[in-house]
């Protein structure tokens, strides 16, 4: 057997493990420990108790949805890396973020969703999102060709007006928005609605699926347009795809989510460094590990201060931070 496809199989294999155990660390760690005979039984034992109130309504939710972001996010940092040739794109410097926090703030400063209702907020959120997405796609698009420079420069200054209209929302909301707002922009799993946790975690595996047939045009891509075009690869509409491909998963994300920074950065860096940087396996190693590492960081959100919880956003950006500086210091790794 190809000695390639079994080191590939063993690093999906040990990420896939590191998720399990993620999980399970999730779902028994709280400010209620629940133990883990007692986490295997509870299924069984029906509505009732405490604990399967806490386990199903509470924990297991949290875990769903952090898999389906963490995921999403780190598919789309490998997707626009990949594409740009940068080291430094993430889901969030096209303005995505700043978008989808613009769309949210408009909501909370007018109250919208004493209106329409909660489900108010990680729409508008969403809306926000791909207002922005297609205001840089068109701005980045000339005679029909996507450039790659215009539209990461485009994108950069939309999220820094975005990010300078948010702060003039917040300057004139009343304390109670402004707490909504702030709480919102720091990231949180605490979701809701069931529906939108099964509709992120639904997409971002199709994500998945979808991002895996371009796994070859983006090694192509890697080595620079030209060299793409002259394998074969119809660079403009790979380009348009995977572009699309990773608004949606980031816009969706950052819409049940609120604005989880580090994921769609660090995770790929990390894990390129040890299974490399062909994308057939970086991009299913990226999930799993970005999946993992959102649920490792709420987990530890959740707990550090229990019964409080810290907003899951300064979490990732002290650990991801830290990652990012450990990469960088691995002199056999270059970007």
């Amino acid at each position: 057997m190809n000695s390639k496809l079994v080191r590939w199989a063993l690093s999906a294999f040990v990420l896939f493990g590191a998720l399990m155990l993620a999980g399970a660390l999730s779902l028994c760690v709280g400010s209620v420990g629940i133990p883990l005979k007692r986490l295997l039984c509870l299924p069984f034992e029906g509505r009732g108790s405490v604990e399967y109130s806490i386990l199903f309504d509470v924990r297991l939710p949290r875990l769903l949805l952090g898999i389906g972001v963490g995921g999403a996010l780190a598919i789309s940092g490998v997707v626009l890396q990949g594409m740009f040739r940068n080291p430094l794109v993430e889901p969030y410097t096209l303005g995505i973020s700043g978008g989808a926090g613009l769309g949210v703030s408009l909501n909370v400063a007018l109250r919208m969703y004493r209106d329409v209702g909660t489900v108010s907020i990680p729409l508008s959120g969403f809306l926000g999102a791909m207002g922005t997405v297609l205001l840089v796609y068109i701005l980045g698009t000339r005679r029909g060709r996507m450039g790659l420079q215009r539209l990461l420069l485009t994108g950069v200054m939309i999220s820094f007006i975005c990010s300078s209209a948010i702060m003039l929302i917040m300057a004139v909301s009343k304390a109670e928005d402004l707490h909504g707002i702030i709480f919102w922009m720091m990231g949180s799993l605490e979701e809701p609605h069931g529906w939108l946790i099964k509709l992120v975690l639904v997409t971002s595996l199709c994500g998945l699926l979808t991002s895996y047939v371009f796994a070859i045009d983006l090694n192509a891509l890697s080595l620079g347009e030209e060299e793409a075009a002259h394998l074969g690869v119809k660079v403009e509409r790979a380009k348009r795809a995977l572009f699309i491909l990773a608004s949606l998963l980031t816009g969706f994300s950052v819409s049940a989510a609120g604005i989880i920074g580090f994921v769609g950065l660090v995770v790929p860096h990390f894990v390129r460094m040890f299974v490399g940087g062909d994308h057939r396996i970086l991009l299913p190693a990226s999930y799993l590990a970005g999946s993992t590492f959102l649920v490792l960081c709420d987990t530890l959100a959740r707990t550090i201060i229990a019964p409080l919880e810290l907003p899951i956003g300064v979490i990732t950006g002290i650990v991801g931070g830290s990652l990012f500086v450990y990469a960088l210091s691995k002199r056999k790794y270059e970007f």
